[in-house]
């Protein structure tokens, strides 16, 4: 037997006490009709438009 104090169990809606005393009030959504599509207009810098393999840094090569 385990002679450590068992903790506390908290329900959802304990949970989500706790997010609104910390964090307060959510912003309210942005509507779809305000939304915006993202246009990257500043070019690559350096960067090849088709990267190289020996560019995979994961490879660790």
């Amino acid at each position: 037997m385990s002679d450590a104090p068992k903790e506390p169990r908290f329900t959802d809606d304990d949970y989500a006490f706790l997010r609104h005393v910390r964090f307060g009030e959510l912003p309210p959504a942005v509507r779809p009709e305000d939304r915006v599509e993202l246009t990257e207009t500043d070019p690559g810098r350096g960067a090849p438009e088709t990267p190289s393999p020996n560019w995979d840094l994961r490879r660790g090569a």
